[in-house]
């Protein structure tokens, strides 16, 4: 079955910097666009960043484009979020998310991990 594994996390301060990355399994990886979504209490899950199948395009929520870079490693099946510049509103718990298709028109998911929480505080 799909599992996907993410690490990263932590407290940074404004403007400051976290890794996030995401091991995957129970699937054939470089078939499957990716993205990363995050989720504060009380609400659903919100779109961040996404990536084609083959990492030859990315997409970004407005708010984080600039200061975040999604990539992925298609021979270790991981997938990366690189954030920079963090700030007190990004502070949420961040999912790696499989999509149902390799190019998709609009970023959706069928699986996620557990997350891995961001918090940023000074």
């Amino acid at each position: 079955q799909v599992r996907l594994v993410e690490s990263g996390g932590g407290l940074a301060q404004p403007g400051g910097s976290l890794r996030l990355s995401c091991v995957a399994s129970g699937f054939v990886f470089d078939t499957y666009a990716m993205s990363w979504a995050r989720q504060v209490p009380g609400k659903g899950l919100q779109w961040v960043a996404g990536i084609y199948a083959d990492g030859s395009e990315t997409h970004y929520q407005d708010s984080v484009k600039g200061r975040f870079t999604i990539s992925r490693d298609n021979a270790k099946n991981t997938v990366f979020l690189q954030m920079n510049d963090l700030q007190p509103e990004d502070t949420a718990l961040y999912h790696c998310t499989k999509d149902n298709q390799a190019r998709p028109l609009v970023f959706e998911y069928d699986s996620w991990g557990p997350g891995t929480q961001v918090t940023v505080s000074s």
